[in-house]
């Protein structure tokens, strides 16, 4: 089977088009294959040669699958279709039939052409030798050509190629009209192979599973597929080894390359009883893990779908790209039509040869498979470097959003402080002592997972009996209540205490959350918790700001001592402090409404409990997405570390990335309109058409490796 998995809405199926070429095609089969009734959305992935189908109605599923593949054996029969498991590893370039096939029959009717052009013979001979030299180069383009006609495909590279080399001949153009397919030919064949080496590029880019697995049994240790290991096996990783799957260490200690997931060469140093990830590196010791998920859970399976499936989130430029592409080809045959005929009936003395032959020079400019391989290829590209630095991208969209950033907002906790919160101090009132005053929060917070309640846990000297607890009760954004031996106990903030208006000597710190502990609505004390502003932090938004980030602005629950300590070290704009999650994504709202038509807004938190916020950004930032289901799910882009400057990295890479695309459309639509002026005009040759189709698209595919390779 391929690889089939429930949608939000529909049966999503993946499956490889290997041998897939052509842009211009893939672009044809990804639109008709979404007119088709049973098809909720079809995405192409010419890049990586995958199509993904959602379908409405899981019954009539192998019914859309048998018309889908119709569609791309009708526009390209050689593609094989493949469920999406299928997937090997490539072939060298080299070795590749087709490509040798193809610079063969190049070689061989070069000879003929060379022939053709120097030999001393009579002119039907030196006829017959371009012909010959011709359909040797060219025999595929015409029988691809005739194909495409039969089925009523018109505005196809092929058929273009065809009625512009065959019009040459029709004027007696014979040099040129075999010198034209030679050069198509020879352009298309460089075009396939820089394709081809861009996608083992993003392919290499990607290769951080591991291979093999060594699975711990009752007779000693063998080397399976990681597939085959289930979750409570024990796998033993060895030195230089790369860990398949997620588990945890039973024994041993090692440090860990980690790389692969946060873009961070410090190794990690990890023990008996740590968790370990799938797409690690073991530098030094041998460990014994327990697998805590199987392959298709494990984190590296997760990133890498994410990276592959991110291109089905086009961007704006990408989308509009592909729409004009529609309209480019059909615009240019009819203007090379009207070029043919009108001025030789309007004008005096104009010759219908030498306008038919500026014609074909359109008709050979007329394919915009430049385009429709280097945008989405610049992109992916994008998307791959970003994830080389730990920043995963969830679509082309967002990372064309970024440039558009004017304003970003950074929750407190976990985002721009550690989120490691330790008690500082306890105060007490009221005739109880301090350790009273922290079992009792800790009781009250017993099943509360923020990280709050886990340091008052931490820091407890009991073991809590949750059967101790009864009418357990959260208070949205001002704390928790519980009755504890009968007796009613609230801990929270600030809020909690006014709303209940109690007056009290209330403790209150600069530079430490307070959570104040009431029992029968009497204040006894308060806890101090301390957390530590993040090292990079102040530089992380000097970079933002001089990235043009116009307003960086924090929204935390905490109180407003804190924020502006933080707000004041940081250099952040303003600050809007003590507000409920739901406030929070009031005050985005606000400041969302108060954007350019063009700005964008990023919201920048830990993704434990910003999701409704993180949604309503125009990009949503998740941090410390390592190891954590929770933020990869929330956010449209994830930092893979706990780092704030790696949302600076991830704006540096959207502007690599636009800058590289805009330089592939003016390129492209820039050589094609100055070749097709002076072609109107007879200062164009069809060879200088040649080098503005498919010569610029070589030219535009190797710009867009530039990001791949491109270095941290």
């Amino acid at each position: 089977m391929a690889n089939t998995y429930k949608a939000v809405a529909g049966l999503k199926k993946e499956f490889l088009l290997q041998g897939l070429g052509c842009a211009n095609c893939a672009s044809k089969m990804e639109h008709r294959i979404n007119e088709l009734d049973n098809v909720k959305t079809a995405e192409l992935n010419f890049t990586v040669q995958k199509l993904i189908i959602t379908v409405e109605d899981e019954s009539e599923l192998d019914e859309t699958i048998e018309a889908a593949e119709e569609i791309i054996h009708d526009l390209e029969p050689e593609v094989e279709v493949k469920e999406a498991e299928e997937e090997k590893d490539s072939e060298s370039i080299m070795d590749n039939a087709e490509i040798k096939r193809k610079g063969l029959r190049i070689t061989v009717g070069s000879f003929f052409f060379i022939a053709a052009l120097i030999a001393p013979v009579s002119f039907n001979f030196k006829l017959v030798l371009f012909i010959t030299a011709y359909l040797t180069i060219g025999g595929g383009v015409l029988k691809r050509a005739v194909r495409n006609i039969s089925k009523g495909q018109f505005f196809d590279e092929n058929f273009l190629m065809a009625l512009a080399t065959t019009g040459a001949f029709a004027i007696q153009e014979f040099p040129e009209a075999v010198s034209v397919m030679l050069f198509y030919q020879l352009g298309e064949l460089l075009q396939n192979i820089a394709v081809d080496r861009s996608r083992r590029s993003i392919k290499d880019l990607m290769d951080i599973k591991a291979e093999y697995a060594n699975l711990k049994t009752e007779t000693g240790v063998k080397e399976v597929d990681p597939a085959e290991v289930n979750i409570g096996d024990r796998i033993i990783i060895k030195p230089g080894e790369r860990v398949p799957l997620d588990g945890k260490v039973i024994s041993g200690e090692a440090q860990m390359d980690t790389s692969a997931l946060t873009g961070e060469s410090a190794p990690r140093k990890v023990e008996s009883g740590e968790d370990i990830l799938s797409g690690f590196i073991n530098k030094t010791g041998v460990l014994t893990v327990e697998v805590k998920k199987e392959l298709q859970e494990s984190m590296i399976t997760r990133i890498l779908d994410l990276v592959e499936n991110a291109s089905a989130k086009k961007a704006p430029t990408e989308k509009f790209i592909t729409k004009f592409a529609r309209y480019y080809t059909p615009a240019v045959v009819f203007v090379a039509l009207a070029l043919a005929t009108l001025p030789p009936l309007l004008l005096t003395d104009a010759l219908f040869a030498d306008w038919i032959y500026r014609a074909l020079v359109f008709l050979v400019i007329s394919c915009p498979c430049a385009l429709l391989i280097s945008i989405p290829l610049g992109f992916f590209g994008g998307i791959g470097a970003a994830s080389k630095r730990g920043i995963l991208v969830k679509g082309g969209n967002y990372l064309e959003a970024l440039n558009n950033l004017d304003r970003v907002i950074f929750d407190k906790t976990g985002t721009l402080t550690e989120g490691n919160f330790e008690v500082d101090e306890v105060i007490a009132a009221k005739g109880y002592t301090k350790q009273e005053v922290l079992d009792l929060a800790a009781k009250v917070e017993v099943h509360s997972n923020h990280p709050i309640a886990q340091s008052i846990l931490a820091a407890s000297s009991k073991d809590i009996n949750a059967e101790d607890i009864e009418g357990y009760e959260e208070l949205s954004g001002q704390g928790i209540k519980a009755k504890i031996a009968g007796e009613e106990v609230l801990v929270g903030n600030e809020k909690l205490l006014s709303k209940l208006a109690l007056e009290s000597n209330r403790y209150k710190s600069e530079d430490k959350t307070v959570v104040n502990v009431v029992v029968e609505e009497d204040y006894i004390g308060s806890i101090l918790i301390a957390d530590q502003i993040k090292s990079d932090a102040k530089e992380a938004i000097a970079e933002l700001k001089e990235l043009g980030i116009k307003e960086v602005v924090m929204l935390t629950g905490d109180n407003k001592i804190v924020a502006e300590r933080i707000v004041d070290k940081l250099g952040l704009d303003s600050y809007q402090a003590e507000l409920l999650p739901n406030e929070k994504v009031k005050k985005t709202e606000r400041l969302l409404a108060q954007s350019s038509n063009d700005g964008k807004l990023a919201f920048v938190g830990d993704g434990i409990n910003d999701a409704p916020v993180l949604a309503r950004a125009d990009v949503g930032v998740a941090m410390g997405g390592l190891g954590s289901d929770a933020a990869i799910e929330a956010a449209d882009i994830v930092l893979m570390t706990d780092e704030p400057a790696k949302l600076g990295e991830a704006l540096e890479v959207a502007s690599d990335t636009k800058r590289i695309v805009w330089q592939n459309i003016i390129l492209t639509l820039g050589i094609k309109g100055i070749v097709m002026a002076l072609g109107a005009v007879g200062m164009a040759t069809m060879w200088e058409a040649v080098f503005a189709d498919v010569g610029v698209a070589l030219l535009a595919v190797l710009n867009s490796l530039r990001i791949i390779k491109s270095k941290k």
